[in-house]
């Protein structure tokens, strides 16, 4: 009875999965002819069928309550990355660069919660992961106050309630 609730649990977030990528696809791409949606839907496919082979749906990770968090997070990371634009391009425009590498910790357990910190920090202009060695991130960033944002831990924080 148990293998069959697993195989309902996998087949509904796959279905929910594909309809969210979907859906983003045709709203990020603002095209809606024959070609392209097919594109879509072969690329959202795709992105179903490569989940499943990284084990996504048999992690716990993937559960209502992370599809719940992830626009939470998504949109604080958004504002972060506008902040850090700002920050970035007033470094350039003053031309006050005085780049810095650092340490810092991640306090994700999961490698899928190392990747999106990871991810997030790159993500935000003016700072690179460079390396990981296991829960330590090497950090390249522009200067010492986009540094310090990232030494506060708030976006390791942010990315541990993700999990």
């Amino acid at each position: 009875m148990s293998n069959i609730s697993n195989e309902k649990n996998y087949f509904f977030k796959s279905i929910f999965l594909f309809i969210f990528l979907f859906i983003l696809w045709l709203l990020l791409s603002g095209h809606y002819n024959f070609l392209l949606t097919s594109f879509g839907i072969v690329s959202s496919l795709l992105c179903v069928w490569l989940s499943n082979k990284m084990g996504l749906f048999n992690n716990k990770n993937f559960t209502l309550k992370f599809i719940i968090k992830l626009p939470i997070y998504w949109s604080w990371l958004i504002i972060e990355i506008i902040k850090s634009n700002i920050s970035t391009a007033k470094i350039i425009i003053n031309d006050n660069c005085d780049p810095e590498i650092f340490y810092v910790k991640s306090s994700s357990k999961s490698d899928i919660g190392k990747a999106n910190y990871a991810n997030s920090i790159t993500l935000t202009p003016g700072t690179v992961t460079v390396e990981i060695d296991n829960d330590n991130f090497l950090i390249h960033a522009l200067s010492s106050e986009i540094g310090e944002d990232l030494r506060t831990g708030e976006m390791d924080r942010k990315v541990l309630n993700l999990e």
